[in-house]
């Protein structure tokens, strides 16, 4: 069982760390661009933050399990597959980028706009401003954001286990529910709940040291 705990856990962290990765970046570059162009922003534009707006609100809306069903053509036309980690990782990644968005864009706009003034009058470029400026000063509510997406991320990861997406919650299911083998049921829950504390801990961390520099 220790064997296959093992493999599980490495895949469950696989699942996260590369979702993850891409929801960083696709959830941020989509918070930006939806203070950017609402109204008040460097580059206003209603139609566009509206649709990116309701992008966001639909992909907000789907429960991860129906999500992870609508995207199976386009997780096949990915990865060739519809099963295991690598299949998982589409539908993760899909589910994440509209959460993180919204609270990337949230945080940004904690941003005193103040600040921004003072960037605009002293002939600051948008992008100057957006990199220097916005994420700077936003720093440690956008880590804050991801710590909270992470940890959702774990939760998704083990529901990914359901339909073949392997890690702790296909064990779980597997050999927990299915095999009636309740120690690899508590084994698991256990180490979903450490490894939730470590995310949530390491988050905090950072955000105080961001927060004090």
């Amino acid at each position: 069982m220790r064997d296959h705990l093992t493999v599980a856990l490495q895949e469950t962290l696989q699942m996260v760390w590369v979702s993850a990765v891409l929801t960083a970046l696709g959830g941020l570059a989509l918070g930006v661009l939806l203070v950017l162009t609402d109204r008040g922003g460097l580059a206003p534009s209603a139609p566009v933050n509206r649709v990116l707006g309701l992008v966001v609100n639909i992909g907000r809306s789907l429960p991860f399990i129906i999500l992870m069903i609508a995207v199976i053509p386009l997780t096949r036309a990915l990865v060739g597959t519809t099963i295991g980690t690598a299949a998982a990782i589409v539908p993760l990644t899909i589910g994440a980028i509209p959460f993180y968005a919204r609270l990337a864009e949230t945080a940004l706009r904690e941003v005193d706009p103040g600040v921004v003034a003072a960037a605009r009058a002293m002939g600051a470029s948008r992008r100057q401003i957006v990199g220097k400026v916005l994420l700077r000063e936003a720093r440690p509510g956008l880590v804050a954001g991801m710590t909270v997406t992470v940890i959702t991320l774990v939760g998704y990861s083990a529901m990914a286990g359901a339909i073949g997406g392997g890690g702790l919650g296909d064990l779980a299911i597997r050999y927990g529910y299915l095999r009636f083998e309740t120690g690899t049921m508590i084994a698991c829950v256990a180490v979903l709940i450490v490894l939730v504390q470590v995310i949530q801990m390491l988050g905090d961390l950072v955000v105080r040291r961001l927060s004090h520099k």
